[in-house]
């Protein structure tokens, strides 16, 4: 009776954007208050965060970003690596009004051949484009099809991304933003839509997920990837900063002009992806940022597990907190929305994250380029946030703000000059030459 209840309670448990994983555990008469060390408190009190900006250890911040990013991106290896060649194909498109909608496959690094879509809005030259990240939802049937309209699809496929989209008020924030001028790309995360594994009963029949086997299999994952000396966090991170190489790569993209967006997992990883890729000149990121003092509670959905694999790299939070990493990307043009009933992220962490990126922002003389918001929303990405999403990319991608170089900073009122940084993004392009010319030849 009592294992019958258990699966009662974990099939109906209601979804959201980083789900709850529906169980209720007993606590224990010593160590435990539910899945949560007692003492967890004492260990964050031991988290001082040294690499933290305002720690103030490196007196030169562009000499912090530089290692602050190399601590993030030791902390994720072993990772793939960048292919020799892209070798993109287009395997079917669509026209749309004002765009065309391509299904595509490319080599995305040296372990993983995907799929993709990509929006190119009509008209000839080079246009800004938004690499979109998708979010999590404890819901792997689709993955870039939660962000681009599908086509060519099974219907269970069409009508999946349909149902999801009104987590995003009904509108699919690929197709608005190619409507609006955008090239916009979306891949599957690993464990998501096309790079998801088929699960069949007994008589190799495929069947839907229980709730019990969305956690275990997540579960199952990240410990392959611990034993293996890396994490699935880092794996998918890697995936975004490769997915922005190749997006730079692309005929009908400007290289200069290439931001990210994402909602709830998917913000979390365009901040991480801006913080470690000079190829993002800009981020939207809708419904993800906090700090470690608010997520890890007693209450909260971050202590549970599963989910949670997706968004962690073993070691990070020794060195920084949220904030600390996502100011990385700091003086990029970069913006963070919340919503004031998300039961996932505490508002008063929300607002301790904002002050903390604000004011490394501010420190830089680039506070006109940090955008902080809440909303009074719960967990969604509605259409009033994607439209001042466009808005702010309009201005930083297409506007006066486009013509400022984003990798250049402001130390005490003064632009610094970002030489390594910049040569690195030129050695990125002299790279990709080649696979233009190949991808032209295919169009």
């Amino acid at each position: 009776m009592k294992r019958l209840l258990l699966l009662l309670s974990v099939l109906i448990a209601p979804l959201c954007g980083a789900q709850d994983s529906g169980f209720k555990f007993q606590d224990s008469g010593f160590e435990l208050k539910g899945a949560m060390p007692v003492f967890h408190d004492k260990m964050k009190a031991e988290l001082d965060f040294p690499l933290a900006w305002e720690r103030g250890g490196i007196a030169d911040f562009d000499v912090w970003r530089k290692v602050a990013r190399a601590k993030v991106l030791e902390l994720m290896q072993n990772v793939q690596r960048r292919p020799d060649d892209w070798e993109m194909e287009i395997k079917d498109e669509e026209q749309r009004e004002g765009y065309r909608a391509l299904k595509i496959e490319f080599n995305l690094s040296t372990w993983s051949r995907v799929p993709a879509y990509v929006l190119v809005p009509d008209g000839e030259g080079r246009h800004p484009a938004v690499v979109l990240l998708h979010d999590h939802g404890a819901h792997f049937l689709i993955g870039k099809e939660k962000m681009i309209r599908p086509f060519g699809v099974e219907q269970e496929i069409a009508d999946d991304a349909e149902a999801w989209s009104k987590g995003y008020e009904g509108q699919f924030p690929g197709d608005y933003l190619a409507a609006h001028g955008y090239v916009v790309i979306a891949v599957d995360a690993l464990l998501w839509g096309e790079r998801s594994v088929q699960n069949v009963d007994k008589k190799g029949r495929p069947r839907k997920w229980t709730r019990q086997e969305v956690y275990d299999v997540q579960q199952a994952l990240a410990a392959n990837f611990l034993q293996m000396g890396s994490s699935w966090g880092a794996f998918i991170n890697q995936d975004d900063i490769l997915t922005a190489e190749f997006t730079a790569s692309l005929p009908w993209v400007d290289p200069d002009r290439i931001g990210s967006m994402g909602w709830s997992m998917g913000a979390y990883r365009s901040w991480m992806l801006s913080a470690l890729s000079d190829v993002v000149k800009a981020s939207a990121n809708v419904c993800w940022m906090n700090t470690t003092d608010s997520l890890m509670t007693l209450t909260n959905n971050q202590n549970r597990g599963g989910s949670a694999y997706s968004m962690l790299i073993p070691g990070l939070r020794r060195w920084m907190d949220y904030p600390h990493v996502a100011s990385i990307a700091c003086p990029k043009p970069t913006l963070f929305f919340n919503g004031t009933q998300d039961k996932l992220f505490p508002v008063g962490g929300v607002k301790d994250a904002y002050a903390t990126m604000r004011q490394t922002w501010e420190s830089q003389g680039a506070g006109d380029r940090f955008v902080g918001k809440l909303f009074d929303t719960p967990h969604t990405c509605n259409r009033e946030m994607q439209g001042e999403v466009l808005e702010f990319f309009d201005k930083w991608l297409k506007g006066e703000g486009s013509k400022v170089k984003s990798q250049r900073s402001k130390v005490k009122g003064e632009r610094s000059k970002v030489k390594g940084e910049g040569s690195k993004v030129k050695g990125q392009r002299s790279k990709v030459k080649g696979q233009r010319s190949k991808v032209k030849g295919q169009r």
